[in-house]
């Protein structure tokens, strides 16, 4: 997928850098398969459950397969744009008449044929076990728990890699190069996620941000000392304690919060950050 840049006929498109969406097939969702979102702004009963949130233009949830529990063939009929992910989504005709939105994979058209099962063809946007999968595949859409889903690698451009197969278990790393040991009966998707190209986009005006139903940021040393421990003090003051803080006083930027005795962390192999603290 290209990108465009823009002549600086504005400030706000000086800077601009957008996607070229020669994948898109239409513009116009499959109505049964969507629903409309209601708008909270980051409130719950009246208060703000998360700050920075509010506005925004309207948009339709696509109802996503992330199960790919359909054991017949399926046809590519379009590949739409979704405002709810950075990802293109794909709408797949099955024989049965069937019509359901999965993630749609880098190099994929309308017309391609897609499968999944425990035999199906090791090809981009066909979803079987890990246990059946050659070393060294690249996937998405990737299970944690059997039967439940995909709920990682699901993002534009991001993959991961099956490394080695133990028993039970199956090394995989993911797009944060943290290895990790998940069951071999868990489903992934064949492939790179599309919109390989989404990290270039520049919005180019922080209005384009509002549209997003994204907020203004207000630095914590610009309140006063009642809403941020940073707050208050004459001109640009340093912080008066260790480390930076949330607004409820909680260490941030760095501080863990992953219980080591939660039991999923017994089964990562490699952290992200190995490389940070040799």
């Amino acid at each position: 997928m290209a990108v465009r840049k823009f002549n600086p006929t504005s400030p706000g498109v000086r800077h601009k850098v957008a996607l070229v969406y020669d994948e898109i097939t239409t513009d116009k969702p499959y109505k049964p398969l969507t629903v409309g979102m209601r708008k909270t702004a980051g409130r719950s009963g009246g208060k703000i459950a998360i700050r920075r949130r509010g506005g925004g233009s309207k948009r339709l949830y696509r109802k996503i397969d992330f199960k790919r529990d359909k054991l017949i063939p399926g046809t590519v009929a379009t590949i739409e744009y979704d405002p709810n992910r950075s990802a293109f989504i794909a709408l797949i005709n099955y024989a049965d008449g069937e019509k359901r939105y999965i993630l749609a994979p880098t190099g994929i058209k309308v017309g391609d044929v897609l499968e999944s099962g425990e035999e199906v063809e090791i090809k981009p946007g066909n979803t079987l076990p890990l246990r059946r999968m050659p070393l060294g595949t690249m996937m998405h859409n990737l299970e944690l728990v059997p039967g439940r889903g995909g709920i990682m690698v699901r993002s534009a451009g991001a993959s991961a890699q099956l490394l080695s197969k133990e028993g039970e278990y199956c090394h995989v790393r993911l797009p944060s190069n943290e290895v990790r040991l998940i069951n071999a009966n868990c489903k992934a998707t064949i492939g790179v996620v599309s919109n390989i190209d989404h990290n270039k986009v520049k919005l180019g005006k922080a209005g384009a941000n509002r549209w997003r139903g994204k907020r203004p940021k207000v630095r914590g040393s610009a309140m006063n000392p009642i809403d941020h421990p940073h707050g208050g003090g004459t001109g640009k003051a340093p912080v008066g304690h260790a480390g930076p803080l949330t607004p409820w006083g909680k260490p941030t930027r760095g501080y863990r919060t992953r219980d080591p005795k939660k039991a999923s962390a017994k089964f990562i192999v490699r952290r992200r950050d190995a490389n940070k603290r040799k």
